[in-house]
Formats: structure tokens, C-alpha cells, sequence
């Protein structure tokens, strides 16, 4: 079972053989660091939202609410679906979701099992940096020999009249179209304030990661041997001599 630490899994109820989800897109306070806040945007009162956890071939209906004072859509970042359920409105004959309305996004899983994300593909760069992103996992069914599964979602923020390398309490606003971030996180927490991957001598542990910023974010798991085994979803074959 995928852990998403700090973060919740977004709950779902049985609506005529679908997992029924609902995903609310909405103003957010995120505590970064202890006494630090920032003003964002989430879903369901998270930064990052929470993870949608689903099997192959089941049926999903993820209805997502608008609460923000702009209209939003949610793209479902390398899933194999409906042109009009990928939420890139402009591109596709996929809607905006104008404020206090929603969309009910109805598709099969249709990949195989992976690590995927979904987030805002409306005024994309300002939305995204506001924090509207989450993780969307597809497990193995009955999978035995992965003991610990973790998902981390890498973020960056730039808080205003906060100077780099200096570090005050209180409630920052965001400034989402700054190139010089202040803040980067992971599952909505700065570093020594995240929490840890607990694992034993032994085990097997997948970790996933989901990046949906403006940069590059290289992960060194310091001390220990790893196979980097998955990208965007997709499984890498290596030949034994590599």
C-alpha cells in the first residue's frame, strides 16, 4: 500500500461501480516549517493534495470543485484517457470549472500499474505555483514483494518579504510567477520539519517521486544502493549489462 507521509489519500464511496471521489480545489494555509504559513492554493485543504489511490481497470468518477475566485480544470498528468476527461481546456473539448461549479471527470484505468499526478491545467504556471498538484497512484494488485511504498510530492514556492536564507513566523502570501524560490518542499514541508521514511534492515522499499515545478530536483538517498526502476509511469527494462 503506497504512504504518502504528511499527506492524506483522498477518500472515495461506490457510485454505480466507480470509485466516486471528490477533489475541491480551494484557497489553502500550509505550515511549511513550524510558525511558517504560507497562502496557497490545494485541494481538499492539502498542499499537495491528497493521493488518489486506484487499481487497473477500474472505473473512477473524480468530481472536482471549484472554490478558487478563478476557473481551474485538472489534467491527470500520462493517463490514457478521453481527450474531453484530460482537462486541458483551450486544447481539448475538456471544460473550465468557472468558480462555485464543478466537472465530473468519468474514466477507466487504463494503464498499467505506476506513479502518476494530477494537477491544474488552467493558467497553468500561476495555478501550479500556488500548489494545485497532487499524486495519482496506480497499485499492483496483491503485491507482495515491495514492504514499504512512499510517494513524495516535490515543490517550490517563493514567499513574499521573506529574504532568502532568513527565517520569520507568520503568514506569507505567494508570489506564483517568481523564478527565485525561497521554499522547496516535500509533501508540503521544508526540510528538517518533513518526516522520515521508516524502513527495516531487510525490506524492500519503493520510494516514488512526483515533480510538477519549474525545476529540476536530483534525489540522492543517502547511504543507500538503488535502482531507479519507473519514469513518468512507465517501467525501464535494463539489460544485464548495465
Amino acid at each position: 500500500m503506497v504512504v504518502t507521509p504528511d499527506i492524506p489519500d483522498l477518500p472515495y464511496t461506490w457510485l454505480e461501480g466507480r470509485k466516486y471521489f471528490e477533489l475541491i480545489a480551494e484557497p489553502v494555509e500550509r505550515e511549511i516549517l513550524p510558525g511558517i504559513m504560507i497562502k496557497g492554493w490545494g485541494y481538499n485543504g492539502s498542499i499537495p493534495g491528497p493521493t488518489i489511490r486506484v487499481l487497473p481497470q477500474e472505473w473512477v468518477t473524480i468530481r472536482v470543485i471549484n472554490r478558487l475566485p478563478d476557473y481551474t480544470s485538472v489534467h491527470w498528468h500520462g493517463m490514457d484517457i478521453p481527450n474531453v476527461m484530460d482537462g486541458v481546456p483551450g486544447v481539448e473539448p475538456s471544460p473550465k470549472i468557472e468558480p462555485n461549479h464543478y466537472f465530473d471527470y468519468t474514466f477507466q484505468i487504463t494503464n498499467p500499474p505506476g506513479t502518476h499526478m494530477y494537477h491544474t491545467h488552467s493558467h497553468t504556471v500561476i495555478q501550479e505555483m500556488m500548489g494545485l498538484g497532487g499524486g495519482f497512484v496506480i497499485e499492483e494488485p496483491n503485491e507482495k514483494n515491495i514492504h514499504r511504498d512512499y510517494f513524495i510530492m516535490l515543490q517550490e514556492f517563493h514567499l513574499k518579504n521573506l529574504v532568502k536564507g532568513e527565517l520569520h513566523k507568520g503568514l506569507f502570501e505567494l508570489d506564483p510567477i517568481a523564478d527565485n524560490f525561497n521554499f522547496f518542499t516535500m509533501n508540503g514541508r521544508c526540510y528538517p520539519y518533513t518526516s522520515p521514511l521508516a524502513v527495516k534492515y531487510g525490506e524492500s522499499v519503493r520510494v516514488r517521486l512526483g515533480n510538477i515545478g519549474m525545476n529540476a530536483h536530483p534525489i540522492h538517498l543517502h547511504g543507500h544502493q538503488f535502482t531507479v526502476t519507473a519514469v513518468d509511469g512507465n517501467l525501464i527494462q535494463w539489460s544485464a549489462r548495465e
